[in-house]
């Protein structure tokens, strides 16, 4: 399940304590699309007596206006600012599991600049994964839309996967369910405290 463990915090903390020995007090997971960061985030949440935020969730309320209609209509760069003012929002909040899109984390320094007490988690999947879950149940999402999704899938996860990289934890969210990717994620916020 574990694709790197004993990473240091970039931060200067340990990746088992946190900054300066703090406990951690929110979760941001990170990934491509379908990773799983809604459906690990919602259960983790509970686990930890915390509450969730989605950043898809937070925009849509915000907007009264889905994803889709978002990008069709006002294109990515007005979502993504859209999803950067609600993720400031959700950050300031302790003891939070916060799930951005896939793309959040791409501005430079983000990951690097959560606040202190923050534990940022890559969940790791394949393009292939990603297509077959996130073109699911007759919806696609707006940036795998076109003649080739898996295609597109690859070049993006390509260009975003040196990111991805700089969470302090890394999870194997293709072959584990998320019932173990939360006992995993669970037991490092515990053990910081």
């Amino acid at each position: 399940m574990m694709i790197c463990e004993g990473r240091q915090d970039p931060r200067g903390g340990s990746e088992a304590t946190g900054q300066a020995g703090a406990p951690w007090t929110r979760v941001v997971l990170v990934g491509f699309i379908g990773s799983g960061k809604t459906t690990v985030g919602r259960l983790l949440a509970p686990r930890l007596g915390w509450s969730f935020v989605d950043l898809d969730h937070e925009v849509v309320a915000a907007t009264g206006r889905s994803v889709e209609e978002l990008f069709r209509e006002r294109g990515e760069a007005a979502f993504r600012e859209l999803e950067a003012r609600a993720g400031a929002s959700a950050l300031v909040r302790e003891h939070t599991v916060l799930a951005p899109g896939g793309g959040w984390s791409l501005v430079p320094g983000r990951l690097e600049q959560l606040p202190p007490g923050s534990l940022s988690v890559w969940l790791r999947v394949s393009p292939e994964t990603a297509v077959r879950r996130a073109t699911g149940h007759g919806r696609v999402r707006p940036l795998l839309v076109g003649t080739d999704p898996l295609a597109r899938a690859r070049t993006l996860l390509a260009e975003r996967e040196a990111i991805y990289t700089r969470a302090q934890l890394h999870l194997d969210a293709e072959r584990s369910r998320p019932a173990a990717l939360v006992h995993r994620i669970a037991e490092h916020v515990e053990a910081s405290r």
